[in-house]
Protein backbone atom coordinates (compact mmCIF):
# COMPACT_ATOMS: atom_id res chain seq x y z
CA UNK A 1 0.00 0.00 0.00
CA UNK A 2 1.45 3.36 -1.05
CA UNK A 3 1.78 6.19 1.45
CA UNK A 4 -0.74 8.36 -0.39
CA UNK A 5 -3.32 5.57 -0.14
CA UNK A 6 -3.02 5.46 3.65
CA UNK A 7 -5.31 8.49 4.00
CA UNK A 8 -8.11 6.63 2.27
CA UNK A 9 -7.65 3.12 3.61
CA UNK A 10 -8.02 1.60 7.06
CA UNK A 11 -7.43 -1.93 8.30
CA UNK A 12 -5.27 -2.95 5.37
CA UNK A 13 -5.32 -6.47 6.79
CA UNK A 14 -8.79 -6.63 5.24
CA UNK A 15 -8.81 -3.95 2.52
CA UNK A 16 -5.40 -4.30 0.82
CA UNK A 17 -5.88 -4.94 -2.89
CA UNK A 18 -2.69 -6.99 -3.27
CA UNK A 19 -0.53 -9.18 -1.04
CA UNK A 20 2.67 -7.14 -1.29
CA UNK A 21 3.88 -3.76 -0.11
CA UNK A 22 4.63 -1.86 3.06
CA UNK A 23 1.84 -0.53 5.30
CA UNK A 24 1.36 2.97 6.69
CA UNK A 25 -1.49 2.76 9.17
CA UNK A 26 -1.24 4.21 12.66
CA UNK A 27 0.62 1.76 14.89
CA UNK A 28 -1.92 2.35 17.65
CA UNK A 29 -5.05 1.54 15.61
CA UNK A 30 -6.43 -0.97 13.15
CA UNK A 31 -6.36 -4.73 12.84
CA UNK A 32 -3.26 -6.31 14.34
CA UNK A 33 -2.30 -8.81 11.70
CA UNK A 34 1.43 -9.51 11.66
CA UNK A 35 3.10 -6.52 9.95
CA UNK A 36 -0.37 -5.48 8.74
CA UNK A 37 -0.34 -8.39 6.30
CA UNK A 38 -3.63 -9.46 4.74
CA UNK A 39 -5.66 -11.86 6.88
CA UNK A 40 -6.65 -14.69 4.55
CA UNK A 41 -7.11 -18.43 4.23
CA UNK A 42 -6.65 -18.20 0.46
CA UNK A 43 -3.09 -19.30 -0.26
CA UNK A 44 -3.21 -18.68 -4.00
CA UNK A 45 -0.01 -16.93 -5.02
CA UNK A 46 1.26 -16.80 -1.43
CA UNK A 47 4.96 -17.30 -0.71
CA UNK A 48 4.91 -17.30 3.09
CA UNK A 49 2.13 -17.71 5.66
CA UNK A 50 2.43 -16.38 9.20
CA UNK A 51 0.28 -18.42 11.57
CA UNK A 52 -0.28 -18.41 15.32
CA UNK A 53 -0.50 -21.36 17.69
CA UNK A 54 -1.79 -20.14 21.09
CA UNK A 55 -0.97 -23.32 22.98
CA UNK A 56 0.72 -23.42 26.41
CA UNK A 57 -0.39 -26.71 27.95
CA UNK A 58 3.06 -28.34 27.73
CA UNK A 59 4.95 -26.00 30.05
CA UNK A 60 6.99 -27.11 33.04
CA UNK A 61 6.68 -23.83 34.93
CA UNK A 62 4.68 -20.70 34.05
CA UNK A 63 1.84 -20.74 31.54
CA UNK A 64 0.87 -17.67 29.50
CA UNK A 65 2.33 -18.24 26.05
CA UNK A 66 -1.17 -18.78 24.69
CA UNK A 67 -1.22 -14.98 24.59
CA UNK A 68 2.07 -14.86 22.65
CA UNK A 69 0.74 -14.79 19.07
CA UNK A 70 -1.61 -11.89 19.83
CA UNK A 71 1.12 -9.91 21.61
CA UNK A 72 3.70 -10.49 18.86
CA UNK A 73 1.22 -9.35 16.23
CA UNK A 74 0.43 -6.21 18.20
CA UNK A 75 4.13 -5.45 18.69
CA UNK A 76 4.74 -5.92 14.95
CA UNK A 77 2.56 -2.91 14.12
CA UNK A 78 5.60 -0.77 14.96
CA UNK A 79 7.57 -2.25 12.07
CA UNK A 80 5.76 -2.37 8.68
CA UNK A 81 6.65 1.15 7.50
CA UNK A 82 10.21 0.61 6.27
CA UNK A 83 12.32 -2.06 4.61
CA UNK A 84 14.13 -4.24 7.16
CA UNK A 85 17.33 -2.62 8.36
CA UNK A 86 20.57 -4.25 7.28
CA UNK A 87 19.10 -6.39 4.48
CA UNK A 88 19.70 -5.66 0.78
CA UNK A 89 16.18 -6.77 -0.15
CA UNK A 90 12.65 -5.98 1.03
CA UNK A 91 10.62 -9.17 1.44
CA UNK A 92 7.32 -7.32 1.98
CA UNK A 93 7.65 -5.74 -1.46
CA UNK A 94 9.14 -8.75 -3.23
CA UNK A 95 7.26 -11.64 -1.65
CA UNK A 96 3.57 -12.34 -0.96
CA UNK A 97 3.32 -12.70 2.84
CA UNK A 98 -0.04 -13.22 4.55
CA UNK A 99 -1.34 -13.69 8.05
CA UNK A 100 -3.14 -17.04 8.02
CA UNK A 101 -4.58 -16.50 11.49
CA UNK A 102 -4.39 -18.88 14.42
CA UNK A 103 -4.72 -22.65 14.64
CA UNK A 104 -8.19 -23.69 15.79
CA UNK A 105 -8.09 -26.47 18.37
CA UNK A 106 -10.10 -27.75 21.30
CA UNK A 107 -8.18 -26.74 24.42
CA UNK A 108 -9.97 -29.49 26.39
CA UNK A 109 -8.71 -32.25 24.08
CA UNK A 110 -4.99 -31.87 24.58
CA UNK A 111 -4.26 -35.36 23.24
CA UNK A 112 -5.67 -34.32 19.86
CA UNK A 113 -3.53 -31.22 19.64
CA UNK A 114 -0.35 -32.61 18.01
CA UNK A 115 -2.08 -34.06 14.95
CA UNK A 116 -4.34 -31.01 14.69
CA UNK A 117 -1.25 -28.79 14.42
CA UNK A 118 0.56 -31.13 12.03
CA UNK A 119 -2.50 -31.14 9.75
CA UNK A 120 -2.65 -27.32 9.90
CA UNK A 121 0.96 -26.93 8.77
CA UNK A 122 0.66 -29.78 6.27
CA UNK A 123 -2.26 -28.00 4.61
CA UNK A 124 -0.25 -24.81 4.16
CA UNK A 125 2.85 -26.62 2.88
CA UNK A 126 0.79 -28.65 0.41
CA UNK A 127 -0.60 -25.40 -1.01
CA UNK A 128 2.94 -24.17 -1.63
CA UNK A 129 3.92 -21.49 0.91
CA UNK A 130 6.33 -21.89 3.77
CA UNK A 131 5.34 -21.04 7.33
CA UNK A 132 6.61 -18.98 10.21
CA UNK A 133 4.68 -19.81 13.35
CA UNK A 134 4.07 -17.61 16.37
CA UNK A 135 3.86 -19.61 19.61
CA UNK A 136 2.82 -20.81 22.01
CA UNK A 137 5.19 -22.96 24.05
CA UNK A 138 8.07 -24.84 22.44
CA UNK A 139 6.27 -28.16 22.20
CA UNK A 140 4.55 -26.81 19.08
CA UNK A 141 7.78 -27.22 17.11
CA UNK A 142 7.52 -31.02 17.30
CA UNK A 143 4.22 -31.38 15.37
CA UNK A 144 5.39 -28.67 12.96
CA UNK A 145 8.63 -30.53 12.24
CA UNK A 146 6.60 -33.64 11.49
CA UNK A 147 4.77 -31.84 8.69
CA UNK A 148 8.02 -30.37 7.36
CA UNK A 149 9.82 -33.71 7.44
CA UNK A 150 6.99 -35.25 5.42
CA UNK A 151 7.74 -32.77 2.67
CA UNK A 152 11.50 -32.25 2.90
CA UNK A 153 12.83 -35.31 4.71
CA UNK A 154 15.01 -35.00 7.83
CA UNK A 155 15.75 -31.34 8.46
CA UNK A 156 18.70 -29.40 9.68
CA UNK A 157 17.57 -27.29 12.63
CA UNK A 158 19.10 -24.07 13.94
CA UNK A 159 17.71 -23.83 17.45
CA UNK A 160 18.09 -20.72 19.63
CA UNK A 161 17.32 -21.52 23.27
CA UNK A 162 18.46 -21.54 26.88
CA UNK A 163 17.44 -25.20 27.05
CA UNK A 164 18.28 -28.07 24.72
CA UNK A 165 14.78 -29.64 24.92
CA UNK A 166 16.62 -32.94 24.53
CA UNK A 167 15.70 -34.52 27.85
CA UNK A 168 14.83 -38.20 27.37
CA UNK A 169 11.15 -38.93 26.76
CA UNK A 170 10.13 -41.93 24.67
CA UNK A 171 6.43 -41.63 25.39
CA UNK A 172 4.90 -39.95 22.35
CA UNK A 173 1.66 -39.38 24.23
CA UNK A 174 3.45 -36.99 26.62
CA UNK A 175 3.18 -33.36 25.58
CA UNK A 176 6.17 -31.55 27.07
CA UNK A 177 8.01 -28.48 25.80
CA UNK A 178 11.27 -29.74 27.33
CA UNK A 179 11.46 -32.92 25.26
CA UNK A 180 10.27 -31.85 21.82
CA UNK A 181 13.73 -31.88 20.22
CA UNK A 182 14.53 -35.30 21.71
CA UNK A 183 11.38 -36.69 20.11
CA UNK A 184 12.02 -34.91 16.81
CA UNK A 185 15.49 -36.47 16.57
CA UNK A 186 14.28 -39.92 17.65
CA UNK A 187 11.38 -39.80 15.16
CA UNK A 188 13.74 -38.91 12.31
CA UNK A 189 12.28 -35.46 11.66
CA UNK A 190 15.63 -33.85 12.47
CA UNK A 191 19.09 -34.72 11.18
CA UNK A 192 21.30 -34.15 14.24
CA UNK A 193 24.44 -33.90 12.11
CA UNK A 194 22.97 -30.81 10.42
CA UNK A 195 21.54 -29.27 13.58
CA UNK A 196 22.92 -26.80 16.09
CA UNK A 197 21.69 -25.18 19.29
CA UNK A 198 22.72 -21.60 20.13
CA UNK A 199 22.55 -19.91 23.52
CA UNK A 200 22.30 -23.05 25.67
CA UNK A 201 22.97 -22.55 29.40
CA UNK A 202 21.36 -25.52 31.12
CA UNK A 203 22.73 -29.04 31.55
CA UNK A 204 21.91 -31.92 29.20
CA UNK A 205 23.66 -35.27 29.48
CA UNK A 206 23.24 -36.40 25.86
CA UNK A 207 22.79 -34.03 22.91
CA UNK A 208 22.09 -36.94 20.52
CA UNK A 209 24.67 -35.67 18.05
CA UNK A 210 23.29 -32.12 17.85
CA UNK A 211 26.03 -29.47 17.95
CA UNK A 212 25.97 -26.85 20.71
CA UNK A 213 27.18 -23.25 20.78
CA UNK A 214 26.41 -22.29 24.36
CA UNK A 215 25.83 -18.74 25.55
CA UNK A 216 29.35 -18.40 26.92
CA UNK A 217 30.85 -19.35 23.56
CA UNK A 218 28.72 -16.71 21.86
CA UNK A 219 29.89 -14.11 24.39
CA UNK A 220 33.57 -15.05 24.25
CA UNK A 221 34.05 -15.94 20.57
CA UNK A 222 31.52 -13.56 19.09
CA UNK A 223 28.41 -13.58 16.96
CA UNK A 224 30.26 -13.90 13.66
CA UNK A 225 31.90 -17.10 14.91
CA UNK A 226 28.57 -18.54 16.05
CA UNK A 227 26.72 -17.72 12.83
CA UNK A 228 29.50 -19.01 10.59
CA UNK A 229 29.68 -22.28 12.54
CA UNK A 230 25.90 -22.69 12.43
CA UNK A 231 25.84 -22.12 8.66
CA UNK A 232 28.60 -24.65 8.17
CA UNK A 233 26.73 -27.25 10.26
CA UNK A 234 23.40 -26.67 8.49
CA UNK A 235 24.97 -26.84 5.05
CA UNK A 236 22.86 -26.53 1.91
CA UNK A 237 20.01 -28.83 2.90
CA UNK A 238 16.51 -27.84 4.00
CA UNK A 239 16.81 -26.03 7.32
CA UNK A 240 14.25 -25.01 9.93
CA UNK A 241 14.93 -22.18 12.39
CA UNK A 242 13.26 -22.27 15.81
CA UNK A 243 13.78 -19.37 18.19
CA UNK A 244 12.79 -19.76 21.83
CA UNK A 245 12.66 -16.23 23.21
CA UNK A 246 14.37 -17.41 26.41
CA UNK A 247 17.56 -17.67 24.36
CA UNK A 248 17.69 -13.97 25.20
CA UNK A 249 18.82 -13.00 28.67
CA UNK A 250 15.89 -12.13 30.99
CA UNK A 251 17.11 -8.52 30.93
CA UNK A 252 15.95 -8.40 27.31
CA UNK A 253 13.05 -10.87 27.46
CA UNK A 254 11.56 -11.23 30.94
CA UNK A 255 8.19 -12.37 29.60
CA UNK A 256 8.83 -16.08 29.28
CA UNK A 257 8.00 -19.15 31.30
CA UNK A 258 11.45 -20.48 32.20
CA UNK A 259 13.96 -17.57 32.19
CA UNK A 260 17.67 -18.35 32.69
CA UNK A 261 20.36 -15.75 33.36
CA UNK A 262 23.50 -15.39 31.26
CA UNK A 263 21.70 -15.38 27.91
CA UNK A 264 22.42 -13.65 24.65
CA UNK A 265 21.63 -9.96 24.19
CA UNK A 266 19.12 -8.70 21.65
CA UNK A 267 21.88 -7.19 19.51
CA UNK A 268 23.66 -10.53 19.43
CA UNK A 269 20.48 -12.28 18.28
CA UNK A 270 19.94 -9.67 15.55
CA UNK A 271 23.51 -9.99 14.30
CA UNK A 272 23.48 -13.79 14.26
CA UNK A 273 20.15 -13.98 12.46
CA UNK A 274 21.35 -11.59 9.76
CA UNK A 275 24.65 -13.45 9.44
CA UNK A 276 22.72 -16.68 8.80
CA UNK A 277 21.70 -15.32 5.38
CA UNK A 278 22.40 -18.03 2.84
CA UNK A 279 21.00 -21.00 4.72
CA UNK A 280 18.30 -22.94 2.89
CA UNK A 281 15.57 -21.94 5.33
CA UNK A 282 12.23 -23.60 4.57
CA UNK A 283 10.34 -22.53 7.71
CA UNK A 284 10.62 -21.35 11.27
CA UNK A 285 8.95 -20.31 14.48
CA UNK A 286 9.20 -17.95 17.44
CA UNK A 287 8.00 -19.43 20.73
CA UNK A 288 7.68 -18.96 24.49
CA UNK A 289 6.67 -15.28 24.50
CA UNK A 290 4.55 -15.02 27.66
CA UNK A 291 3.06 -11.51 27.94
CA UNK A 292 1.72 -11.86 31.52
CA UNK A 293 5.30 -11.79 32.83
CA UNK A 294 6.35 -8.61 31.01
CA UNK A 295 4.48 -5.40 31.74
CA UNK A 296 6.72 -3.44 29.34
CA UNK A 297 5.95 -5.46 26.22
CA UNK A 298 9.68 -5.78 25.47
CA UNK A 299 9.53 -9.55 25.07
CA UNK A 300 6.78 -9.39 22.45
CA UNK A 301 8.70 -6.63 20.66
CA UNK A 302 11.74 -8.90 20.58
CA UNK A 303 9.57 -11.73 19.26
CA UNK A 304 8.24 -9.50 16.49
CA UNK A 305 11.75 -8.46 15.49
CA UNK A 306 12.94 -12.08 15.43
CA UNK A 307 9.97 -12.98 13.24
CA UNK A 308 10.87 -10.21 10.80
CA UNK A 309 14.42 -11.54 10.59
CA UNK A 310 13.07 -15.02 9.88
CA UNK A 311 10.97 -13.58 7.06
CA UNK A 312 14.14 -12.04 5.62
CA UNK A 313 16.04 -15.32 5.94
CA UNK A 314 13.21 -17.17 4.21
CA UNK A 315 13.09 -14.62 1.41
CA UNK A 316 16.87 -14.74 0.98
CA UNK A 317 16.70 -18.52 0.67
CA UNK A 318 13.71 -18.44 -1.67
CA UNK A 319 15.46 -16.12 -4.14
CA UNK A 320 18.30 -18.65 -4.38
CA UNK A 321 16.34 -21.89 -4.61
Amino acid sequence: MALEDAKHEIDAAFTRKGLRGLAFENAFAGATSFLRRTYTKDLTGVDLAITGVPFDQAVTHRAGTRFGPRAIREASTLQPYDPPYGWPTNPLEEMAVVDYGDLAFDYAKTADFPETLTAHIRKILTAGPGTITLGGDHYITFPILKAYAEKFGPLGVIHFDAHSDLWPDDDLTRIDHGTMMYKAVKQGYVDPKRSVQIGIRTTTEDYLGVSVIDAREVHEKGVAHAAALAKDIAGDGATYVTFDIDALDPAFAPGTGTPVWGGIASWQAAAMLRDLAGINMVGGDVVEVSPPYDTTGATAIAGAHVTCELICLYHWAKTRR
